[in-house]
């Protein structure tokens, strides 16, 4: 397949620029995997699940990566750290009138970084006072998607947040799992579905478009992830007793499906570049549950490949029709496996 068979449609008023006023209080576009979509209240979602079903989500905590300031030469500089290698080193994406070389100085507030050399797209920072953490805590914004068309307000430091984030480490949300507030989470437990979780800090490349027409070609960006023993576990647990397993968001997916690479799910702990796509077989997750992602995006090519790529693109033109809200801030959609 090409990139141009991903693309579809969207009028951008029906791109969310804002979250709900409430968590929760989103649509749902339920895709069975062998009947039409369904127009839903993401409320409907524990009617869908059933006892002994797992849902996995994706435990990752934004940081407040985005860091505004200027270079030694005073003209403005952007900043979006795009992972810490140490609590004064960290990798970041750069954005400057001229690309800032190796032995350079950036100023954020009172605090001096120091640009040690490159790794391909990123630049290797030191900070010469605080800890990047600190710095972060201090001066950071919230790092919305370059299609949230304002500045981030401190609403956005909570609702750009997982209820559940618990490892910093993204500089993007998990949005599937945005819709989630705590009597959410209560209903399950009651109805007897099970919860698991992973970690995959979601890196800025995850809006990285496709530059290459032949999918063959592209350059899937490497994010880091960890799936513990105990989801291990409980995901072999669930099948063996004709539960499912819900993927909270495609974070989620990528990890559970790197996770088997090797035939079984196993422990995992380290970097996936794995590009999901149509022709790719699923070894872990039943049902997915995500936002919808931009036209030609990598996230959109693996809805395709799990629900199958008629179904998938007919039910975006579905919700484009019935003017659903699109994106980080969007309403949801769950899927069942194509079989």
């Amino acid at each position: 397949m090409q990139l141009s068979d991903f693309d579809y449609k969207l009028p951008s008023r029906l791109i969310a620029q804002r979250p709900s006023a409430l968590r929760g209080d989103s649509r749902l576009l339920y895709l069975p995997a062998d009947a039409d979509p369904q127009d839903r209240h993401f409320s409907d979602l524990p009617s869908l699940l059933g006892r002994g079903d797992l849902v996995v989500f994706n435990d990752s905590r934004v940081m407040r990566a985005r860091l505004l300031g200027e270079k030694e030469t005073g003209g403005r500089v952007e900043v979006l750290i795009e992972r810490l290698l140490a609590a004064d080193v960290a990798l970041a994406h750069v954005r400057a009138s001229k690309s800032p070389k190796p032995g350079s100085r950036l100023r954020i507030a009172d605090t001096w970084l120091s640009m040690d050399g490159r790794r391909g797209e990123l630049f290797r920072l030191r900070s010469e006072g605080m800890s990047f953490a600190a710095l972060m805590a201090a001066h950071g914004h919230m790092p919305l998607p370059p299609y949230i068309e304002r500045s981030d307000t401190p609403q956005d430091a909570e609702r750009y947040q997982t209820v559940y984030a618990d490892r910093p480490g993204s500089v993007a949300a998990p949005t599937a799992g945005l819709h989630f507030e705590q009597g959410m989470l209560d209903r399950l437990d009651r109805l007897g579905v099970k919860t698991a979780r992973v970690t995959l800090h979601v890196g800025a490349g995850t809006f990285q478009p496709v530059r290459v027409h032949e999918l063959d070609a592209h350059q899937m960006h490497s994010e880091w992830l960890e799936v513990v023993e105990e989801t291990v576990s409980a995901v072999q647990e669930t099948h063996a007793a004709g539960g499912r397993v819900v993927a909270v968001g495609t974070t989620s997916v990528r990890s559970l499906e790197t996770a088997a690479r090797g035939g079984m799910l196993a422990p995992y702990r380290g970097e996936t570049a794995l590009f999901i796509r149509p022709g790719c077989r699923f070894r872990v997750v039943d049902m997915l549950l995500t936002n919808f992602h931009l036209p030609q995006s990598t996230l959109l090519m693996l809805v395709c490949a799990f629900a199958g790529y008629e179904a998938t693109m007919a039910a975006y033109r579905h919700a484009v029709r019935q003017q659903y809200r699109f994106f980080s801030y969007g309403d949801a959609m769950l899927l069942e496996r194509q079989r």
